[in-house]
């Protein structure tokens, strides 16, 4: 039995610096944004009664809202509304179990099978978030003796699950295949090989060259896994993702998706070889050990779904407006990262400039999201096109944004 020493147990409790709460309460980046009145998150949004398309309620006033990854524009459809509702009626609001054992519904096993045909893979596993489906999926596939080699650029979601694997990582220079191709080279033999990357990188908006890097890893025997999470919906002939995109999707070996984008509602996915699959069913410790995705989200995504399918203009709307703005910002000398996919970052320098920036065009009625290092390599004004946006709602985004940064004397 251990027994403290008179002076640690003269000590008051919480009082000293070896309390494991002492970090919290030097951790000031958010009080310091606060007390500047520069500030930019958990806004409270409140229902869309009487918003127009692209708008969103903020307090008592309406917003225009360019932060949301809603890409299609189908959280509010009225088809995918009634199904969720439909669903709740027959299901009930929650499965109150495990996938495992009493929380596998005939919903979950007719949509892992649509995902599953959808990216031309074998078989698909539900997760109840996207960052659970990465962050389980890489720890569980991989082990001591095993390499996973990942872009630098990946979510935070991919790098947790690395580092929770016994598995040695490496990381090479985002899109570099010539760094690519180093790290592969220097792998021992005997270590199994895992090529880990997002298809469209969820900060800057770019596309991952997935051709170079089949070409390189393959001759290696390594399997690639590309997170599709910022591509389902935006790229591809079917919407499938970068990988369609670039005509390479039935070359990747295990392919990630969201819910909580193009398909308007919340939870992930994984599809691959059904081996893979029912591997991960029985060994990916988050889906093993949490309850399964509620049937009114299911019911959901499968609705957006089959929209997604039936209205490719969505699709072809969400890049134009993207494209046209990305062409008038350049225009007005802003600095745009360069794309071809829904999201449209803005190269700010200077951290308070951008909250600055982002407080400012919030009062004037635009909602924009304020990327901050390090969660992207610099700072960057993310703003997300979705298809429910127009050209007016770009004519006045650009101009705002032109009217508010030369009154703060922001450099461009």
């Amino acid at each position: 039995m251990r027994v403290p020493s008179a002076e640690i147990a003269g000590k008051k409790k919480g009082s000293g610096s070896n309390d494991v709460f002492e970090k919290c309460r030097t951790f000031t980046r958010p009080g310091d944004l606060q007390s500047a009145g520069l500030y930019m998150y958990f806004e409270v949004f409140g229902d869309r009664d009487g918003c127009e398309p692209g708008e969103v309620r903020l307090g008592g006033r309406r917003v225009l809202m360019f932060g949301s990854n809603d890409y299609l524009d189908l959280i509010t459809h009225p088809q995918v509304k009634e199904a969720a509702a439909q669903a709740i009626r027959k299901y009930g609001s929650g499965c109150s179990g495990s996938r495992l054992l009493n929380g596998t519904l005939d919903l979950h096993v007719k949509l892992e099978s649509e995902l599953a045909a959808f990216v031309h893979k074998q078989a698909a596993i539900i997760f109840g978030t996207g960052f659970q489906a990465n962050y389980a999926t890489l720890s569980a596939l991989t082990e001591k003796g095993d390499v996973m080699i990942c872009d630098h650029n990946l979510h935070a979601s991919l790098v947790e699950g690395a580092l929770r694997s016994a598995a040695r990582t490496v990381r090479f220079r985002h899109n570099d295949m010539e760094h690519l191709e180093r790290c592969l080279e220097n792998c021992p033999p005997e270590e199994k090989i895992l090529v880990v990357s997002e298809g469209v990188f969820s900060m800057e908006g770019d596309i991952a060259d997935l051709r170079g890097i089949l070409k390189l890893a393959k001759p290696y025997g390594a399997r690639v896994y590309v997170d599709e999470a910022h591509g389902i919906g935006v790229l591809g002939p079917t919407g499938a993702g970068a990988a369609e995109h670039l005509g390479v999707l039935d070359d990747i070996d295990i392919v990630m998706g969201t819910f909580s984008k193009s398909l308007a509602s919340v939870g992930g996915f994984i599809a691959g070889e059904k081996a893979v699959i029912d591997y991960l069913k029985h060994t990916a410790r988050p889906f093993v050990f949490s309850a399964s995705l509620p049937a009114a989200s299911v019911a959901a995504v499968a609705t957006a779904l089959k929209i997604m399918k039936k209205e490719p203009e969505r699709q072809r709307r969400v890049l134009r407006i993207a494209g046209l703005l990305r062409e008038e910002l350049r225009n007005r000398g802003f600095s745009v990262l360069p794309g071809e996919t829904a999201i449209v970052p803005v190269v700010i320098r200077e951290e308070l400039d951008l909250c600055r920036l982002c407080k400012s065009l919030l009062e004037q009625g635009i909602y924009i999201n304020p990327v901050l290092r390090p969660a992207a390599a610099q700072n960057l004004l993310r703003i997300s096109c979705t298809a429910a946006h127009t050209e007016k709602h770009v004519d006045r985004l650009v101009t705002t944004l032109e009217k508010v940064a030369r009154a703060l004397d922001i450099e461009r």
